[in-house]
């Protein structure tokens, strides 16, 4: 999902010989795929693995594969890790763990598309707690854009019974993906003050912080008989976890932002719930309904005024 991670990218690093790491827009394009994809194997562990034992997994797998390459970071930038090792950990806590934790359990009560357009409106929910938070200036089209999100999430949360609220009951899955939204849109607000270490050392801190995190929530599962051990399926759902939307899309969405900014490399979000929504129908075999339609274009849109005119505002300052 959309962090403003931004670090300083070495070809000691990565391996910028290779010429698809020059390329920003097919980085950033892959990363929107890999985070689509991201709520499509969610579903894919339904019945397959449980929720909470997919994310303690994903990042048991992820941290096992990042320490090897973090390691020598890590013990330069220790200082600055200890300084502010709450902080960090509170971090992984929320945008990796809690976050995910959420998204899985979700997806146990409510479709890939609904979960990749409502994914859609996170932009939104930053706006809102910057401005709440740190009282950034907002304009009137700002303001606009956000109710035009807020009614195509409405839209797709009541499956387009936006006016017979009151004699219908949500969608467990809808509104636990809402609370998953709210928990990674104050995860990427707190990431201003991110101190100024390695991005390995970022990757690697969070993903302890979330493995971590998760077992508390593993445990529940155990004790209320929740747990479900994963069979094929679900390995490769664990594995698909751990290797791209936690390792490969974050280095490709900072490559990508290093080379040509997070103003015009942050509009690639917006591809995430058209990925979403186009693998759920391929993979998933799911309708695509009007009212998905409906929601993806005020979602779209709404984020689209918004980010415009505050691209405008940002010229004239």
């Amino acid at each position: 999902m959309l962090s403003d991670v931004e670090s300083v990218v070495s070809e000691s690093t990565f391996p910028m010989n290779f010429s698809v790491l020059r390329n920003p827009y097919l980085l950033l394009t892959a990363t929107a795929l890999m985070w689509g994809g991201n709520a499509v194997a969610g579903k894919l562990a339904v019945d397959h693995v449980s929720p909470f034992l997919l994310t303690f997994l994903r990042w048991v797998f992820a941290c096992l594969i990042i320490l090897p390459f973090a390691v020598p970071h890590l013990r330069k930038d220790w200082p600055l890790i200890k300084q502010n090792l709450l902080y960090l950990f509170l971090l992984g806590a929320s945008g990796f763990a809690i976050f995910n934790n959420l998204m899985y359990l979700a997806l146990n009560h409510t479709s890939a598309i609904n979960v990749a357009i409502e994914q859609a409106s996170m932009p939104l929910i930053v706006f809102v707690l910057n401005y709440i938070l740190y009282k950034t200036h907002v304009t009137a089209f700002q303001i606009l854009g956000f109710l035009i999100t807020l009614v195509g999430v409405a839209i797709t949360a009541t499956r387009g019974n936006l006016f017979d609220l009151a004699g219908q009951s949500l969608n467990f899955g809808d509104v636990t993906m809402l609370f998953a939204i709210m928990v990674y849109g104050s995860y990427s607000v707190f990431l201003r003050r991110k101190p100024e270490i390695h991005l390995w050392s970022f990757i690697c801190v969070l993903g302890l912080s979330a493995l971590c995190t998760t077992i508390p929530f593993l445990i529940y599962e155990i004790a209320n008989n929740q747990l479900l051990m994963p069979d094929l399926q679900g390995w490769g759902v664990v594995l698909y976890a751990a290797m791209f939307p936690s390792i490969v899309s974050q280095l490709f969405w900072v490559i990508g932002l290093s080379i040509i900014g997070s103003n015009r490399g942050g509009l690639f979000i917006n591809l995430v719930p058209i990925f979403g929504a186009i693998l759920a129908v391929i993979i998933l075999g799911e309708k695509f309904q009007t009212y998905h339609a409906v929601g993806m274009v005020l979602v779209l849109g709404g984020i689209a005024l918004a980010q415009r005119t505050a691209s405008k505002k940002t010229v004239s300052d």
